[in-house]
């Protein structure tokens, strides 16, 4: 009879740590009991430091007083729904929920509540995540297919202008010839970064920390007063493959664009975190890496943000509008994507990597 109890019990917590849905447990003084992965995942903490936490610690609802409905519910003993509710989360953001509160109470034992978190907004971010690989996908073939067009006459532009210098008789001439064989190289140049790399991937394990330590040094030599970069990371985040090289230049874009966007003392955080069961273009994975990379510059214009990731669009003076887009592909590259977050005076990037185990 033990042996069975013990797989039972085994068998019900491998059912909610595979839930997409938040499940939290609380006991009759509405602290907590359990928290499935999708829960931490939801609230970004880890079961082993919420645990034991007050209901209205952690489930901070503007709209309503948790204590208050979740006592009545633990009263009258009756389960109820409610939808579409807001709540606020530690690192400032809000989320809208499907809330549903079972009470249990088997056997003569007091009372505990069973509370389920639906995001009611998770699809709607699967669904901008799948139009922005599609959006992607589309915008790198004409990419490529413009590339050809061009690359091809400009070379036969620079060949032409070669020849003429070698027959003109007046040197002084020659300096048109040189502005031709200049720009021509410059537009090259621009159609190979527009590419990305023409090598095939060299994947490896690699540390995700180690990279963004890397990223950190590089920037805070470039600017050496005035920047500050904070390090939130998860020491826990396994080694992963992927091609250290890109990886690295994909981080090294978008810290750069932070740091352009705050400008002279600015803030910068680098944030990492496991994300468990998590949908990433459609597709499942068991386990996520994010990067999190945040700003507190102006955010990015609204008018702009559904466009951020296309090329030669750029809300910084001076800049180059490929950035982004680079960044893009070669997370792309190794089965990730890259989304946005803004609101006036903070913007946030993620970096999403699947930490699957693949065989080489």
């Amino acid at each position: 009879m033990k042996t069975l109890t013990i797989r039972k019990t085994s068998h019900e917590k491998k059912i909610l740590d595979n839930l997409n849905t938040a499940v939290l447990l609380f006991d009759k003084d509405l602290r907590l009991i359990h928290i499935n992965p999708a829960g931490e995942m939801l609230f970004d903490v880890s079961a082993r430091y919420v645990s034991g936490a007050k209901a209205a610690d952690l489930l901070v609802c503007p709209d309503d007083s948790v204590d208050n409905r979740l006592r009545q519910a633990a009263q009258t003993r009756q389960p109820f729904t409610e939808r579409e509710i807001n709540i606020l989360l530690a690192d400032g953001r809000n989320i809208r929920v499907n809330c549903t509160v079972l009470p249990i109470h088997q056997f003569g034992a007091e009372v505990e509540l069973l509370v389920e978190l639906h995001q009611v907004d998770r699809q709607l971010r699967i669904n901008r995540e799948e139009h922005l690989l599609s959006q992607h996908q589309a915008t790198q073939a004409l990419i490529r297919g413009l590339a050809h067009e061009i690359k091809n006459p400009l070379g036969g532009l620079r060949g032409a202008a070669q020849l003429l210098e070698q027959e003109l008789p007046d040197p002084a001439l020659r300096e048109y010839t040189r502005i031709i064989i200049e720009e021509a190289d410059r537009l090259q140049t621009l159609m190979d970064r527009m590419l990305g790399p023409n090598r095939l991937p060299n994947p490896r394990h690699v540390n995700i920390h180690f990279l963004l330590e890397r990223v950190r040094g590089l920037i805070l030599a470039e600017h050496p007063t005035g920047t500050v970069i904070d390090r939130d990371y998860d020491p826990s985040i396994p080694e992963f493959r992927a091609d250290p090289d890109r990886l690295l230049q994909a981080l090294l874009n978008l810290v750069r664009n932070a740091v352009n966007a705050a400008g002279e003392g600015g803030h910068i955080v680098l944030r990492t975190r496991v994300l468990r069961q998590f949908t990433m273009g459609g597709k499942r994975h068991r386990l996520v890496l994010r990067v999190e990379i945040q700003d507190n510059g102006p955010g990015v214009p609204p008018e702009l943000q559904e466009r951020i990731f296309f090329p030669m669009v750029t809300g910084q003076p001076g800049g180059t509008g490929l950035g982004l887009p680079i960044a893009q592909e070669l997370v792309n590259q190794h089965g990730g994507l890259i989304e946005c977050e803004s609101r006036p005076g903070e913007a946030r990037f993620f970096v999403y990597l699947p930490l699957e185990t693949r065989h080489d």
